[in-house]
C-alpha cells in the first residue's frame, strides 16, 4: 500500500504539532466550524444512531465540531489525525463548545495512508485539507476502504486559487488539480456533486467540496 515518505510524515506531524494552536485560530476567525456545518445540513445523509463517522485529517476538530452543530447524531464519530498535539486541541475544544459531541467523539493518532479500521467499517467519512499531503489515488483508495458499499465521502481538498497558493506555501502541501481529483475518485467512488461555497465564506477561497459515493 502506498504511504507519506517517512521522512515526510515525520515533517509533517512536527509541522502541525508545532502550530495547532494558530491553524486552530485561523480556522476559527474563518468560520470553518459554521460552514461545513451549513453543507452538511443540506445534504440527506442516512446518518443515524448506528451510523459509525470518520473525520480522516481531523486536525484541531473545527469539521467535527460543524459536524456535531449539524445536527446528525450517529453512534460515534472517530477523530484521526497525524499530529497529537492536533488532537488534544480537538479533544479540548470539542469537550468545551460540544460536551454531548465529545460523549460520541473518539481519537486515533495515525497516518490517512494506513488507517488502523477494517474494511468497510464507516458510515461516513468526511476528509477536510489532508489528502494534499498523499498521492491522490492513494489517499482516495483509503478512503475508500474504509467506507462501507454505498456509503458518502465528503471530500473537501484546497482547489486552485491565489488563497490556495498562499496556504500551499505556508503548510508545505500539494494542491491536486482538481481534474486529477475526478480522475482519481471515478476509480473508486461515484460523484455525486461538486459544492462551491458562497464568496461571502472564507472557507470557499480556498477549498471546494466533493461529495462522492463508494463504489
Amino acid at each position: 500500500m502506498a504511504r507519506i515518505d517517512v521522512e515526510d510524515k515525520a515533517k509533517t506531524q512536527g509541522l502541525y504539532d508545532r502550530i495547532a494552536d494558530v491553524h486552530n485560530l485561523a480556522m476559527r476567525i474563518n468560520g470553518y466550524q459554521r460552514s461545513v456545518a451549513n453543507y452538511l445540513r443540506s445534504l440527506d445523509l442516512d446518518i443515524n444512531q448506528q451510523s459509525l463517522v470518520l473525520d480522516a485529517g481531523s486536525g484541531t476538530g473545527m469539521v467535527t465540531l460543524g459536524f456535531h452543530d449539524s445536527g446528525l447524531k450517529p453512534c460515534r464519530i472517530v477523530d484521526l489525525d497525524l499530529s497529537i498535539k492536533s488532537i488534544e486541541i480537538a479533544r479540548d475544544e470539542i469537550s468545551r463548545k460540544r460536551p454531548a459531541g465529545a460523549e460520541i467523539t473518539s481519537y486515533v493518532q495515525a497516518d490517512v495512508l494506513r488507517m488502523p479500521f477494517p474494511d468497510e467499517t464507516f458510515d461516513l467519512v468526511v476528509t477536510c485539507g489532508v489528502l494534499e499531503y498523499t498521492p491522490i489515488d492513494a489517499g482516495l483508495r483509503e478512503a475508500a476502504r474504509v467506507l462501507k458499499k454505498g456509503a458518502p465521502l465528503v471530500f473537501v481538498p484546497v482547489k486552485p486559487s491565489i488563497v490556495g497558493s498562499v496556504l500551499e506555501i505556508l503548510y508545505n502541501f500539494k494542491i491536486h488539480p482538481l481534474d486529477s481529483v475526478r480522475t482519481a475518485a471515478q476509480k473508486y467512488f461515484r460523484i455525486v456533486g461538486n459544492h462551491e461555497f458562497p464568496i461571502t465564506e472564507p472557507i470557499g477561497w480556498s477549498k471546494t467540496i466533493f461529495l462522492l459515493e463508494k463504489i
